[in-house]
């Protein structure tokens, strides 16, 4: 298929320069007919003599997700062409750097590692939660825009559950990027939204250690090998990468996708509270997988059944996470009890909810004091215990569950930057003070100006309020 020279038209749009060849399409800058307000880039199918059958399906996939999908992660349709006279796609020109313009320095510092991943993996939990699985993630599929965002390009793979998937009915091989294919995709599973939870996995060994863990090859008895073959500890390429980190790429790239994070929101959280990583052994393995376990795996292979695909819609009410604002500076047992067993509750609908206990408490001095037990060191270890020793009773493992002080005057505030900063989804509160008299036929509601008053107000989702048995069975408060 030959390229479009600049300055030729296609429904008005003028071509300016041929940006880029890849396996299922060519890109061209173009001048739109009228303003978007945005550059505009040009996608066309490459069809005709000896181009795959599958480019065409591609682009029916793609055209039809970037008209569902929404939000600043991936790319506005501007407009789109007919399959029979001339197919493109005209959508936003994304500016940024495509992830795989890093690769060129791995392996990257610890610092920039995360800050790229936790894009990563916001983009990808925002698209599962419009029920789309990218399926062909990989770095040159990621461009990370000047503010931080990470952009999702190339959706033609993509599977989204409320809609034919045309690849799984007209291929019966496995499609994608074969270094970044998740083991299920392997043997045909498309509708796994922990397939990108593994490819994340696959970037993320790439930024801290400079190789592909299961390297590039693609045939067929080298994707099989996935299926048993485990890589080789990144702290063995690089020993100065800290346990943590370890712990966390080889958590997303187990075979088994139920022992991967359940979302890529539980993914990005994990990786901004790293000093709470529970470490296991994968975390600390120092070793490459011995001849004896690979063939004890490679027998369990033989008849290896993925895990079912979890329901998409349902994925972030499975595997959420909640926040829990407990006040450490106040002596109220009754209260703290009727937080613990709420989120105790809530934690037996799921061994997916991931718990995070905040504590607000006022900032100390730089210098601190001569004491230790009055440093900003001391009273956050002293609201760490309280924490704690809160938590004994919901009997969750280290995994799901983490306790965070933070330093501030204002504790709504605090709580709800935290809130926003980090995919929670859920707060649970205790209740505030109530104001009103029920006497003057007007009902009893929460005191303004209070900190649950304005979390409840303010929260960017759902907040439960937790009424002590105190606060519930009085009229005044």
């Amino acid at each position: 298929m030959a390229t479009l020279a600049p300055g030729c038209e296609i429904d008005g749009f003028r071509v300016v320069e041929h940006v880029h060849t890849g396996g299922t399409a060519m890109l061209y800058r173009v001048e739109p007919p009228s303003p978007t307000g945005f550059p505009v880039i040009l996608k066309v199918p490459r069809i005709g003599p000896g181009e795959d059958a599958v480019n065409v399906i591609c682009h029916e996939v793609e055209q039809l997700m970037l008209g569902v999908l929404g939000g600043p992660h991936v790319p506005r349709l501007v407009a789109s062409g007919d399959l029979v006279r001339q197919p493109y796609l005209a959508m936003e020109y994304v500016e940024g750097r495509r992830l795989d313009a890093w690769l060129g320095g791995a392996p990257l510092s610890v610092p920039e590692i995360v800050r790229l991943t936790v894009a990563l993996a916001t983009a990808v939990h925002h698209l599962h939660g419009q029920q789309f699985v990218h399926l062909d993630l990989k770095p040159a599929n990621v461009i990370c825009r000047d503010s931080g965002e990470a952009v999702l390009v190339d959706l033609g793979l993509g599977y989204h559950a409320c809609y034919p998937d045309l690849l799984a009915e007209d291929f019966r091989k496995p499609v994608g990027s074969a270094p970044y294919m998740a083991p299920e995709q392997v043997v045909g599973v498309r509708c796994d939204p922990r397939s990108d939870i593994f490819a994340i996995g696959v970037v993320l060994y790439q930024l801290a250690t400079g190789r592909l863990p299961f390297g590039g090859a693609g045939s067929r008895a080298a994707l099989r090998q996935r299926l048993y073959r485990e890589p080789l500890p990144p702290r063995l390429i690089r020993p100065e990468l800290p346990q943590w980190l370890q712990e966390i790429i080889l958590r997303c790239l187990e075979v088994d996708a139920d022992r991967r994070y359940a979302s890529a929101a539980q993914l990005a959280f994990e990786l901004g509270n790293a000093e709470q990583v529970a470490v296991t052994a994968r975390g600390r393995r120092s070793r490459p997988q011995g001849s004896w376990r690979r063939f004890k795996r490679w027998l369990r292979a033989a008849g290896w059944e993925p895990s079912p695909c979890p329901k998409l819609g349902e994925q972030a009410v499975k595997a959420p996470i909640v926040m829990v604002a407990l006040a450490t500076r106040h002596d109220d047992a009754a209260q703290a009890t009727a937080l613990c067993q709420a989120v105790r509750r809530l934690a037996a609908a799921g061994t997916d909810y991931r718990i995070a206990v905040i504590s607000v408490i006022p900032p100390f001095p730089v210098l601190g004091t001569s004491r230790a037990d009055e440093s900003g060191g001391g009273e956050q270890l002293r609201h760490q215990l309280i924490m704690r020793h809160w938590a004994r009773d919901l009997e969750l493992p280290a995994e799901r569950i983490t306790f965070h002080v933070l330093e501030g005057n204002d504790a709504a505030d605090m709580l709800l930057r935290y809130a926003r900063a980090n995919p929670v989804d859920q707060i649970v509160i205790g209740a505030p003070p109530m104001a009103g008299s029920p006497e003057m036929g007007v009902g009893l509601r929460p005191a303004p100006g209070t900190v649950a008053a304005r979390v409840i107000l303010e929260a960017p989702c759902t907040v439960t309020v937790v009424r002590s048995p105190r606060i519930a069975g009085s009229r005044h408060d």
